[in-house]
């Protein structure tokens, strides 16, 4: 069996809530190639989901050797840290997620490919100010007015 059907195997059992077998299943591909960033990542969520929140988090600062900018790693990380009641560490990762965020739609947008924000409308940088509209001076029937007495 390949490094990559054992990983699909772990994550079809994470995927079932049989996080025991996934982590089983995790481990040994880890052990196989411990630079195995996805089997790192879900790894520490596995234990997560267990309730295991002192072994996710170490499990979660594994995988952020693995990749320090990874915006999941560092997502996971803050969703770790605040669920075991540490608020400074979980906003300090909150924020590097936000920060490996914008450092990827920038690499995007540097490499030529538009950045998911870009390609929304709402979002588009304000273009220039129409002319305004001039409007006659009176208006021949203002019903909302009262009329002076």
């Amino acid at each position: 069996m390949t490094l990559q059907e054992q990983y699909d195997e772990a994550m079809f059992a994470f995927s079932q809530s049989d996080y025991a077998t996934a982590i089983a299943k995790l481990q040994a591909v880890l052990a196989s190639d411990p630079t195995h960033f996805d089997a790192q990542l879900a790894l520490g969520m596995s234990y997560y989901r267990l309730g295991d929140l002192p072994t996710a988090i170490i499990e979660g600062l594994k995988a952020e050797k693995l990749r320090p900018q990874e915006q999941l790693v560092h997502t996971n990380l803050s969703l770790f840290y605040m669920k075991s009641g540490d608020i400074g560490r979980a906003e300090a990762h909150g924020f590097q997620a936000k920060v490996a965020g914008w450092r990827e739609d920038a690499q995007k947008a540097k490499a030529g490919n538009s950045a998911p924000a870009a390609s929304d409308p709402e979002l588009q940088m304000a273009g220039a100010r129409p002319q305004p509209v001039k409007l006659p001076g009176k208006f021949p029937d203002q019903p909302w007015r009262k009329k002076a007495t």
